[in-house]
């Protein structure tokens, strides 16, 4: 058993290098529908950089991922190779990862709803006049058809469920 939670733990950690991989590949194109859609309504496409939203695959939109990924795999690694670390460290990294990736879904779907409190905190007119809908709408726009929503709901299933198997499987190993 403890191979087959190898497995599947190499199997999220390529479903997190996903994540960097398809911002770096169409972030660009993504902030560029979204600046087009702040210039039709008549707001500056500055505020994007002057608060921070960023559609590439920079700073911790790589980081995090590819971070989670290497622990998966140093995980893998141990189960493969039988070692008595791989069993403890599954649960944890595993349990980690089922939880970090509910944040990460929730952030997903509350998405419009963040992006306008996080505005209307910041108190700037500019942001306030935002159809944030639209903007985010733009720039997922920008993404192929495959990406929004096939590979994120791909990805949230080989996540969410390579983990609970993984960690079935350390148990009953």
């Amino acid at each position: 058993m403890p191979t087959l939670a190898a497995v599947l733990q190499l199997l999220v950690a390529v479903a997190f290098v996903s994540i960097p991989l398809v911002r770096h590949r169409y972030g660009p194109a993504a902030k560029a529908a979204a600046e087009a859609e702040l210039a039709r309504q008549d707001v500056p496409a500055t505020v994007l950089e002057e608060n921070g939203l960023k559609f590439d695959a920079s700073g911790h939109e790589t980081a995090a991922p590819v971070a989670i990924a290497a622990v998966m795999v140093a995980a893998a690694s141990l189960n493969l190779a039988g070692h008595d670390w791989g069993r403890p460290l599954t649960w944890v990294f595993s349990s980690l990862v089922l939880l970090g990736n509910a944040v990460i879904l929730y952030s997903q779907l509350t998405a419009a709803k963040s992006v306008r409190a996080a505005f209307v905190r910041k108190g700037d007119p500019a942001l306030l006049r935002i159809d944030v809908p639209a903007l985010l709408g733009a720039a997922e726009g920008a993404f192929p058809r495959w990406v929004m929503p096939n590979l994120q709901n791909i990805r949230h299933t080989i996540v969410f469920a390579g983990s609970a198997v993984a960690l079935l499987a350390v148990t009953l190993g």
